[in-house]
């Protein structure tokens, strides 16, 4: 008799601690994707997301030298953005390119150093006379910055969306990406490509801006030919990169090498249900 009592109290104490076993092992809840969203000229007149904690917007329409039509509307949606992520709300970026080698076929190539606002830049490469050379390729850099600024490019919608007009107030994105316009063929080639993206970053900064680079290391290589100088402003930017089309990819990509030295991975972006999403990686 003492033997079952004591069996049986030892199955009373099993089966009590069962219980409080199987509640510790349970996980704790995960921390919500403040997501964010980028979007352009492909999404005029279509549905967008409203959980957006931060949006992106692309100011031209696909080229560097043409015009977001509906950019008025996306940038209300940006800064109608959910509060609470570490991201600004509106972020904005341009589309690059280099077309030096089409000289004859472009109306946009520069000929003295002279932007369209008549300020004489400080070109780092010399003087443009109109060649296909660094000095023109940065002052074409600078030139389509000038030309996608909001107080130039699109007061109205920035006015409209009820923003401010000033390069200085935002992020900029420089989206760089084979599907554009470069030179190719020969490391010359490569470096007027360099040059044109250094004086698309020396705009903004010189209005105080901040600028970051979006790319894949595939596409930045092939473009850029992978390295720069050491004196470059293209180094220390931040990284916007491309991730596949998963937030587990996205995630880990912010622990990927940074395009430039000194570079740091600030964005990543993942492709679901034909909708570009982002993730922070601070």
């Amino acid at each position: 008799m003492k033997k079952l009592l004591s069996l049986f109290a030892l199955s009373i104490i099993v089966l009590g601690l069962i219980p409080s076993i199987a509640f510790a092992a349970k996980p704790l809840a995960s921390t919500p994707e403040l997501i964010g969203y980028d979007i352009s000229y492909p999404q005029c007149g279509k549905k967008l997301p409203t959980d957006q904690y931060f949006g992106i917007v692309g100011v031209n329409g696909g080229k560097a030298t043409t015009t977001n039509s509906c950019l008025a509307q996306q940038l209300t949606w940006a800064n109608q953005s959910k509060t609470g992520s570490s991201q600004p709300k509106v972020q904005l970026y341009v589309n690059t390119a280099n077309p030096g080698e089409m000289i004859s076929q472009i109306t946009t190539w520069p000929t003295n150093n002279t932007d369209e606002t008549g300020y004489t830049t400080n070109n780092p490469y010399g003087v443009c006379t109109g060649l296909n050379d660094t000095a023109c390729s940065w002052q074409y850099g600078w030139n389509r910055s000038v030309e996608a600024n909001l107080d130039r490019f699109a007061p109205a919608a920035a006015q409209v969306a009820g923003l401010n007009q000033s390069a200085a107030a935002y992020r900029w994105w420089l989206d760089v990406e084979t599907g554009n316009s470069w030179q190719s063929g020969s490391t010359e080639a490569l470096a007027r490509n360099t040059a044109s993206l250094e004086g698309f970053v020396a705009y903004y900064q010189s209005k105080n801006a901040t600028v970051g680079l979006y790319s894949t290391a595939v596409q930045w290589t092939e473009i850029t030919g992978g390295t720069v100088s050491t004196s470059s402003n293209l180094n220390s930017l931040a990284n916007w990169r491309p991730s596949g089309a998963s937030l587990a990819n996205a995630v880990s990509n912010c622990n990927a090498t940074p395009l430039t030295t000194g570079g740091f991975i600030l964005l990543t972006q993942y492709v679901q249900q034909s909708l570009d999403k982002n993730h922070s990686c601070i």
